[in-house]
């Protein structure tokens, strides 16, 4: 990404957006996304309905976005601390199951608000003024890429299938819907179930599924 100094009107979305992202979460917690509404959202920023929506055509784009950052926020972690093949796929199953576990409603909301899109969300790109104003202290913040879970766990499936992790290979994009099933599914069965699914959960069900692989090492995933 080619970096340009952002403007004063790109820096003021900047914060804006993120300071609305940033109420939303305070005021779900472990709520529902459906019990916060608009108005406790611009309380809490101090933005009239008509800026927030300035931004925000809708509530549920609030979902979108905080996927989006969410995504930036482990490109800029593997930049640090590079991780390949099933130690990444463990890396993202541990990320997003501290994430749930801090806020369920967003995932919940976030997963029903992609079932209704006619078309899947396409590759994004965080803005240079929201990458500064996320990581002030990272010179090179223009240079990270950012990608979707999806493409994270494509590009690891790849590397395990290179470097013999799996030697039952086949199609990747099966591979990967396997995973997004994994993951979204114990999501929804705890969901279902009323109860909080655990990081052991998480790690459980994706080992089963990796030893299915014929994994050469299965060994217990680091908590990150």
């Amino acid at each position: 990404m080619k970096y340009t100094i952002p403007s004063v009107r790109e820096n003021k979305t900047a914060r804006i957006k993120i300071s609305i992202l940033n109420a939303s979460l305070e005021l779900i917690g472990k709520k529902s996304f459906d019990h916060v509404h608009v108005s406790q959202i611009c309380s809490l920023v101090g933005i009239s309905k008509v800026t927030f929506f300035k931004y925000f055509h809708q509530k549920e784009d609030i979902l979108r976005y905080y996927y989006k950052v969410w995504s930036f926020h482990r490109a800029v972690e593997l930049s640090k601390d590079h991780k390949s093949g099933l130690t990444g796929i463990r890396y993202l199953f541990d990320c997003v199951s501290l994430s749930y576990s801090k806020y369920p409603g967003v995932f919940l909301g976030l997963y029903s608000y992609l079932c209704k899109l006619e078309m899947p969300v396409r590759p994004f790109s965080m803005k240079i003024a929201e990458r500064t104003l996320l990581y002030p202290e990272i010179e090179n913040i223009s240079e990270i890429e950012s990608l979707s879970l999806d493409q994270l766990f494509e590009n690891f499936l790849l590397e395990a299938i290179f470097d013999k992790e799996i030697t039952r290979t086949g199609n990747v994009k099966q591979l990967l819907h396997m995973l997004d099933t994994i993951l979204f599914g114990t999501i929804l069965t705890a969901h279902v179930k009323l109860s909080e699914p655990s990081p052991l959960l998480f790690k459980q069900n994706l080992e089963m599924f990796l030893e299915s692989l014929r994994v050469v090492d299965i060994a217990s995933p680091q908590v990150y």
